[in-house]
């Protein structure tokens, strides 16, 4: 798979990028491993990276360890968002594929990842917000690949949404107990 040719795909024509991802095959974790774990990593390379050049962690050890944690947490949030849309989707009219329901969720975050490059400056953090094009991807993804129907995709979309919201809020307690830890004991 062309990793970058997917991201710029997603990012650019989202509609045309769905259109192909959906009738591709594979096994699900084909798509979450040749995707999701280079994608992943860009965040957590940039915060490595960040936190090295610009401080704030107790040491090149701290900075390793929340990178690794905060990489680890992603892949694991993404997988769990994948069973989630499994289950849910067809509540909405949608299929219970496992296939289409990790797509929707290895593909979707693309801006996220992407937009996680901003760590290695951290006062250019608040550009991360541009990663909120994600939720748009996933919009625009509903329907083409869970066949969620268009008359339920806004409400699928919220749905889906606030977990994915709180799955992060809970990642980032954790990662941020950690640090929490390694600063100030």
């Amino acid at each position: 798979m062309d990793v970058v040719g997917r991201a710029k795909g997603l990012i650019l024509d989202p509609r045309t990028e769905w259109a192909r991802i959906a009738p591709e095959g594979g096994a699900p974790m084909d798509h979450f491993r040749a995707y999701a774990v280079p994608l992943a990593a860009v965040p957590a390379v940039a915060g490595l990276i960040g936190g090295i050049v610009f401080g704030g962690f107790r040491g090149v050890i701290g900075a390793v360890v929340i990178a690794l944690l905060s990489y680890v947490l992603s892949l694991a949030g993404t997988f769990v968002m994948a069973k989630i849309i499994e289950a849910v989707a067809p509540s909405f009219g949608g299929n219970n594929d496992p296939l289409s329901a990790m797509k929707l969720a290895v593909y979707s975050p693309t801006a996220t990842w992407l937009a996680g490059i901003f760590a290695i400056i951290p006062f250019l953090g608040f550009l991360a917000i541009l990663g909120l094009y994600s939720i748009y991807i996933y919009w625009v993804g509903v329907p083409i690949v869970t066949r969620v129907p268009e008359d339920r995709r806004l409400v699928f979309t919220i749905v889906l949404v606030i977990v994915a919201i709180v799955i992060n809020v809970i990642i980032g307690a954790v990662v941020g107990g950690i640090v929490g830890a390694l600063l100030f004991r």
